[in-house]
């Protein structure tokens, strides 16, 4: 694969990556547009960014629901999920739900 196909590529990655909310001055979008210029791009960073952006290690790897829900915290990563896309949207608990330990 020559470098201009591996630039092109690596810019396509790029565009489909998504940004994230909680850092708007830095994102890996932006690294990987930078990366495709540089002169010792490789195809096998290309494959790592692609493997990145498609969850192949997640596919090659799933976790288990004992991991997913231990037993100490079933609800616990659901939670952790849920706090992170309030937060991404900018909404969050009312205090006295907080202060009491409710969570729906």
């Amino acid at each position: 694969m020559s470098a201009s196909k591996s630039a092109r590529k690596l810019r396509e990655i790029a565009a489909g990556w998504p940004t994230d909310p909680f850092r708007p001055n830095i994102q890996l979008k932006n690294f990987f547009q930078s990366l495709a210029s540089h002169p010792n791009l490789t195809p096998q960073a290309v494959q790592a960014a692609r493997g990145l952006l498609e969850n192949n290690i997640q596919k090659k790897y799933p976790l288990s629901n004992r991991t997913l829900q231990p037993a100490s915290m079933p609800k616990h990563y659901e939670r952790l999920i849920q706090g992170y896309e309030r937060s991404a949207r900018g909404t969050g608990r009312p205090w006295w739900q907080i202060f009491f330990g409710i969570w729906r």
